[in-house]
């Protein structure tokens, strides 16, 4: 069974840093698992034919999904960064990666129902 990743969520902005598209970036438009779709990423053409919705039919670009092993979170300026589990006393976790040498804390994870 795929475990799904808790590092990316759906609204992150991402990195592709391995495949075709490698080096582009966009942003998470859903989560399928331990697969995403990402906005401009992995775009393949679909033929469609036509229907009541779509009359003419045609040719169609959609984005497919990505694993996540193949994509990094970046920051504000594109800056690729490596996120880290850190458990705080209180029991709290939280996703934290290091500029310089202190740790900066990117966003809380909540805690699953197991």
């Amino acid at each position: 069974m795929n475990k799904p990743c808790k590092k990316i969520r759906t609204g992150d902005k991402v990195v592709a840093i391995a495949g075709n598209n490698r080096g582009l970036t966009g942003t998470v438009l859903s989560k399928q698992g331990d697969k995403v779709i990402v906005q401009g990423l992995n775009v393949r053409k679909k033929h469609v034919k036509p229907t009541q919705d779509n009359q003419k039919g045609g040719i169609v670009e959609l984005e497919k999904p990505i694993h996540v092993s193949n994509l990094k979170v970046v920051s504000a300026d594109d800056k690729p960064l490596k996120l880290k589990v850190h458990a705080k006393k209180s029991g709290e976790r939280e996703l934290v990666f290091k500029e310089g040498s202190k740790n900066v804390v990117y966003r809380s994870i909540k805690k699953s129902k197991t």
